[in-house]
């Protein structure tokens, strides 16, 4: 069960680090830091505008509707397939269960999230941007400090897989294992994914060639989220879509995931409800670019706690940096328009952190 602390347990203290920077980032205390001192107030970097805080889609759809729940149990079965297909282009976000990834390493991802960022800071700053020793191990928190107006309530380990042999020598021990065994398992589901939704697109074979466009490259976050003074003030993520291809979810059973309804005006936000051993998918910049447009990458956001901590683990499976990623010729062949150029990814994902979090803009990059 991941640890939880009720907001009237927060100590008496009402202390905000004068040089926030210093003890959030360059100290790594992180944002779980500034929680574990128990402020009673959130620090005015993390106040979001007004149209960015929760009241702005509180009230507007909190009912029933979600996204689709899809079983894979026999995820080749036409009618399946095609559930799959409609989720990723109407909905462009789907959870799937019996999708063959033990329970018991999914349990372990989770625990060793908790493992990595109950770390004393001074171990964990050793993976920051100023003393990691590889680009591929980044430890954070909020988006792109350095470009926000206002700061996210959330603290990541980034993690850029190589090899097996790379993470071995660079991953943190205190998770290195498990995340490994998460991203090693997840390995069929994402093809089969993939399978299904290319066979809709007319490609009929994912060859080489493709798997390595389509899944050239992963990268999995660990992303902790504490417990917060005033969740009604700020965020934990902002509005964004993902620069994947397709990104693959394991979230806890607190909740706080919403997404941009893409049905009718858009104006709507639906919570994804944790359910117990599913994955959430959704569709990235890269595959609706990929697709000209058929499948759907869709805004999404987090909310911050006030009562409990709140962990996710993200999988983006992405194309090679070297990629050049545009409408497939499988996808145009018919005369259809292409709606995007094509363009080299590794200029994409830039594009994408050299910003704060702003919905879909990202994509106006790729547009003819």
């Amino acid at each position: 069960m991941a640890p939880t602390m009720a907001a009237t347990q927060f100590p008496t203290t009402t202390t905000e680090p004068s040089d926030h920077t210093e003890f959030v980032l360059l100290q790594g205390n992180g944002v779980k830091g500034l929680s574990d001192m128990g402020l009673k107030t959130l620090p005015k970097q993390y106040v979001q505008p007004l149209e960015e805080r929760p009241s702005s889609f509180d009230n507007l759809l909190l009912h029933q509707q979600s996204i689709p729940i899809i079983d894979m149990a026999n995820w080749q079965d036409p009618a399946v397939a095609e559930k799959i297909c409609d989720a990723a282009e109407k909905w462009g976000f789907f959870q799937v269960i019996n999708h063959g990834v033990p329970l018991q390493v999914l349990h372990n991802a989770k625990a060793a999230t908790y493992r990595f960022f109950e770390l004393p800071a001074s171990e964990k700053v050793k993976y920051s941007k100023e003393n990691s020793g590889t680009n591929n191990v980044r430890y954070g928190s909020s988006f792109s400090p350095d470009k926000e107006k206002a700061l996210e309530w959330k603290d990541y380990l980034s993690l850029f897989f190589v090899s097996e042999d790379e993470a071995a020598s660079t991953w943190p021990p205190a998770c290195r294992d498990e995340t490994l065994e998460y991203l090693k398992e997840t390995e069929t589901v994402i093809k089969s994914l993939l399978k299904v939704l290319m066979k809709r697109l007319n490609v009929k074979e994912i060859d080489e060639t493709k798997e390595s466009l389509f899944m050239g490259s992963k990268r999995i976050n660990l992303n902790y989220y504490p417990i917060c003074p005033d969740p009604d003030l700020t965020v934990a993520i902002g509005r964004h879509s993902d620069v994947s291809t397709l990104t693959v979810l394991l979230q806890d059973e607190t909740g706080g995931l919403y997404v941009r309804d893409n049905h009718g005006s858009g104006e709507n936000w639906i919570h994804v409800p944790p359910v117990s051993g599913s994955l959430v998918i959704n569709i990235g910049d890269a595959l609706q670019i990929m697709s000209n447009g058929r499948y759907k990458s869709v805004e999404h956001r987090v909310t911050a706690n006030g009562s409990k901590i709140r962990v996710s683990v993200p999988i983006f499976v992405n194309p090679k940096p070297s990629s050049v990623i545009g409408p497939l010729p499988d996808v145009v062949a018919s005369g259809e328009k292409a709606l995007y150029k094509n363009v080299l990814y590794s200029d994409y994902v830039k594009h994408f952190f050299r910003k704060a979090h702003d919905g879909k803009q990202t994509i106006e990059f790729a547009e003819v």
